[in-house]
């Protein structure tokens, strides 16, 4: 008897809780790539095997060799180092729209539940407005107003990306604003300031992070097509859109590798972030059942 006690007790529940807890290998992979691409990103100049923008017309179009490991574009530049170093923007302008929507619409969406009434109302359906413009057709306004870059296409799509993350942290943020913990920190005289920063924000920041992972992804995409269109950066910068575009030319020569490349980088990369947004998605409505 004292046996299976024993066998029910506090070593039993370490082991359901080491056996509940399993290492998520899709989340150490994606993980791991992620965090590898950004710090090529970040030592591209140590990394790259020469400068993205140097080039000769007599190497133009070669093949992957020792020289160069994935070959030459049309104008004799290392597709590799130029990979390496189009990381930095292809990365850099998703991940300023993700910090722009984001601390925008959480600021809202937490005032939205905080306040509710006329605030609530009014930008609720200033959201619905925005809705209904696509973000890539605000990135051409943009572009069209202040001219080709990064810095345009970034505010634009910022704006596009803010009334959804602001839609899904409102519900969440409703939710928590009336939770019995909500009304006990209000009577014990907390400011409803403190109450929003110290535990509403804290109780959403999962889902914050789920749903910004989840934009990252969207976001590249973006990003990359307005450049694939000539609207974002311009050439000769390295960046994945700029590449998928500029080796158009040679593909029909059968020298593919440019567009190639840059397309697996940018679909690979959207995976990776899809997929980690989704377990850690699973995750979060696990540990709330």
């Amino acid at each position: 008897m004292t046996s299976s006690l024993t066998s029910r007790g506090p070593l039993s529940r370490v082991r359901l809780r080491r056996s509940g807890s399993r290492v998520d290998k899709v989340v150490v992979v994606t993980g791991a790539f992620i965090a590898l691409l950004v710090i090529t990103a970040v030592f591209a100049p140590w990394i790259a095997p020469s400068d993205p923008n140097f080039g000769s017309i007599l190497s133009s179009n070669q093949g992957p060799s020792a020289a160069h490991l994935l070959g030459t574009d049309s104008f004799g530049r290392d597709i590799l180092s130029r990979l390496i170093y189009g990381a930095r923007l292809s990365l850099l302008g998703p991940a300023l729209i993700i910090v722009i929507s984001t601390s925008i619409g959480t600021v809202l969406a937490i005032a939205c539940a905080w306040f509710g009434g006329w605030f609530d109302q009014v930008v609720s359906r200033v959201a619905d407005i925005l809705f209904a413009f696509p973000g890539l057709i605000l990135a051409m306004l943009a572009v069209a107003m202040f001219g080709p870059g990064l810095v345009a296409p970034v505010i634009a799509l910022s704006i596009a990306y803010t009334p959804y993350l602001l839609r899904v942290i409102r519900s969440e943020a409703l939710r928590q604003r009336n939770l019995p913990y909500v009304a006990a920190c209000y009577v014990g005289g907390l400011s409803a300031r403190t109450i929003c920063t110290r535990h509403i924000l804290p109780n959403v920041t999962p889902l914050l992070i789920v749903q910004a992972t989840l934009s990252f992804g969207y976001a590249l995409v973006d990003l990359a097509a307005v450049s694939y269109l000539g609207l974002g950066v311009q050439p000769p910068t390295a960046e994945w859109g700029i590449m998928v575009s500029t080796g158009q030319s040679s593909i029909l020569a059968g020298h593919p590798q440019e567009s190639l490349f840059a397309g697996v980088m940018i679909i690979v990369t959207v995976v990776a972030f899809n997929l980690l947004g989704d377990r850690l998605a699973a995750r979060q409505s696990t540990a709330r059942s």
